[in-house]
């Protein structure tokens, strides 16, 4: 059986983490059968990031490769039908969810405002995580932000860089249907996996009040939420 290894879900997501939300997004809408076992150690995953899979007793992490694995060993015909400009669209909205990554993760970690919620939360949800571990994970982040160039902006600034993210999937989600048609492709999972861990957290970020302003953006989320669930 094909595990998927992520972190906890929070706020009524299956997983907190964009990357491994858009797995577990994936696995659903392509009909896969996976197990989904929800983490906070990633020291057993390889390169030490969640998610990954094990498949037959092979780990497999990064979301993307993951997702070309499931495609290739299982038949997955959930991209079949895309033209190559479609699938360039798919990789650049890909990209651009990296960037947005690195906003969202601020916006909860270091962001003084919104992280005593984010942790209140959290700790509300997983009772077994305490707060000096919290903390201890804040400051590992806080090196992380730093070396990655984002912790060296002003909150301003950092948004800025998501604020533009989000105003580009705005406008290429449809108000009907999925990016590419009437049925949800890989690039669907992909934006859920992000926008839902804005969206469903009731915490006010400059990204959460952008989102609940995109009637498209989240009738969009809200179709797969309602198609993949809670793991």
């Amino acid at each position: 059986m094909l595990t998927l290894y992520s972190y906890p879900q929070l706020f009524g997501v299956a997983d907190n983490n964009g990357y491994g939300l858009k797995v577990y997004a994936f696995f659903k809408l392509a009909g896969l059968e996976f197990v989904h076992e929800h983490i906070f150690d990633a020291s057993a995953a390889p390169r030490g990031q969640l998610p990954y899979v094990v498949d037959d007793g092979e780990s497999i992490g990064d979301s993307e490769t993951i997702i070309a694995h499931a495609i290739a060993k299982y038949r997955l015909t959930i991209d079949a039908g895309l033209s190559p400009e479609q699938r360039r669209t798919n990789l650049l909205v890909t990209r651009m969810l990296d960037d947005l990554y690195w906003v969202m993760s601020y916006s909860r970690w270091k962001d003084e405002r919104f992280y005593p919620a984010f942790r209140d939360g959290f700790i509300a949800q997983h009772p077994q995580v305490c707060a000096e571990g919290f903390e201890k994970a804040k400051a590992y982040n806080a090196q992380r932000y730093h070396y990655q160039g984002i912790g060296r902006y002003t909150p301003e600034q950092a948004y800025a860089r998501g604020l533009a993210d989000l105003q580009a999937l705005a406008e290429i989600v449809p108000a009907a249907g999925f990016v590419h048609g009437a049925t949800p492709t890989s690039v669907d999972a992909g934006i859920y996996g992000f926008v839902a861990n804005i969206l469903y957290f009731p915490i006010p970020t400059p990204l959460k009040v952008f989102v609940d302003a995109q009637k498209d953006l989240v009738a969009h989320c809200e179709r797969i939420h309602a198609m993949v669930g809670k793991s």
